[in-house]
């Protein structure tokens, strides 16, 4: 029988695929209200370029590393430049929707990942090994992990593990080789003597409500339906965000005597980052508990762990990422339930101790290999052509001196 369009599913996929697209700007603007103020365009043109980029190397060749057919590791290359991807329905990945509309969707994820990274090394890094490494990473460290994550006969998959969204696939990746960059790159000039206060936060506040907006189609669009599916994943999105923003104002206003706007922004995002992989799998109560402790993790990371470790990750892409992601993939193995999918799995809660398992080894794997793989690309680029701008050049900014351009106009 020849699979049937479901336009409804096709419009759902089509509309939350420009919801992920809208997320992109949103970080360049919540990234770009953090840093100084000499360095905010560099921070949005990463994340346009990125955009840019990443958008002609997923068509001409990441999506079929990445979902096409290959080995347990990773796809081949026979769908580069979208051979064989139609737009008819393709059985495997979107069996209502046409081909091209799960290729497009997927792109969505495959560029704002390297683009959480820009966190980690912002003000410091420059612009031509920025764009060479992002290519690379997308190549050799996305493709792999989500080839394994979500394509048919990958090995997470074929394990067992969940990934609804992308806890793995996106932030645990991402946040891993934010701090891998934070390491390599070293820490901004200044940093552990100069107060380095973010700049504009209305902006930084904007970019959290762009990627709470977007991120309804990150999660409920995963359902790759318009469907049931789709509404528990958009309820229990917001639901986590919520009990993680108040989360972590009640947490500052209990150890730092206030609560802050910056910190609240920061816990929805830290909630948004752990409801990802869970978002098709748990009831609202499972999404509370999630959103109220990934704030005190996070909390915990970003202000006592890496100031005790003193590695300069400039905007905690790794403190929220990375720790809020793994946080999410192992929860989904404690409250995953057959009532809300009956594809996924029940969690430990629901009698199957089993599933933590196996979300512990598939983030286990995804932060052995995304640490060292990006260790590896970051060191030959740095050795090729110099990951970092020269002192004077962070000095003045990387705006004016990457891009001969400034944010504002000061006017005497």
């Amino acid at each position: 029988m020849e699979a049937v369009i479901n336009s409804g599913d096709t419009a759902w996929v089509l509309a939350s695929t420009a919801l992920v697209m809208l997320m992109t700007p949103g970080l360049a603007f919540f990234y770009g209200g953090m840093v100084r103020r000499k360095n905010v365009l560099g921070v949005l043109m990463q994340c346009f370029t990125v955009l840019c980029v990443l958008s002609l190397q997923w068509v001409l060749f990441g999506y079929s590393l990445s979902f096409g057919p290959g080995n347990s590791f990773i796809g081949g290359l026979s769908w580069a430049g979208l051979n064989g991807v139609g737009l008819e329905p393709y059985a495997d990945y979107s069996a209502t929707i046409p081909h091209q509309a799960f290729m497009i969707f997927q792109a969505m994820f495959a560029i704002i990942t390297p683009a959480l990274i820009i966190g980690a090394f912002a003000e410091r890094m420059k612009f031509s090994a920025f764009l060479v490494f992002i290519v690379l990473w997308a190549t050799f460290v996305y493709a792999p992990i989500c080839h394994m994550v979500w394509a048919v006969g990958g090995f997470i998959r074929n394990l067992g593990a969940l990934d609804f969204a992308g806890g793995t696939v996106v932030h645990i990746n991402a946040g891993i080789a934010a701090l891998v960059m934070a390491i390599v790159l070293g820490k901004r000039k200044g940093y552990e003597n100069k107060p380095m206060p973010l700049h504009n936060l209305p902006f930084t506040v904007l970019g959290a409500a762009l990627l709470w907006f977007g991120w309804f189609g990150f999660n409920a669009g995963s359902a790759l339906a318009a469907n049931g599916l789709a509404v528990s994943a958009f309820v229990v999105t917001n639901t986590a965000a919520a009990a993680a923003g108040l989360s972590w104002a009640l947490l500052e206003w209990k150890f730092n005597g206030s609560p802050t706007m910056f910190g609240t922004v920061t816990g929805i995002v830290a909630g948004l980052v752990a409801i990802t992989p869970a978002a098709g799998f748990v009831n609202v109560m499972g999404a509370i508990v999630i959103g109220l402790l990934v704030s005190v993790f996070c909390f915990i990371a970003v202000g006592v762990v890496k100031p005790k470790l003193g590695y300069d990750d400039s905007l905690d892409a790794f403190g929220v990422h990375g720790i809020g992601g793994a946080w999410g993939a192992i929860a989904t193995g404690l409250f995953a339930t057959t009532t809300i999918n009956p594809a996924g799995a029940d969690g430990l809660f629901y009698g199957n101790a089993g599933l933590v398992a196996k979300q512990l080894i598939a983030v286990g794997i995804t932060v052995v290999y995304c640490f060292v793989a990006t260790f590896i690309i970051a060191k030959v680029v740095d050795v090729v052509m110099g990951l970092r701008v020269a002192d004077k050049d962070e000095a003045i900014g990387l705006d004016l001196t990457q891009h001969h351009e400034v944010a504002y106009t000061v006017l005497d």
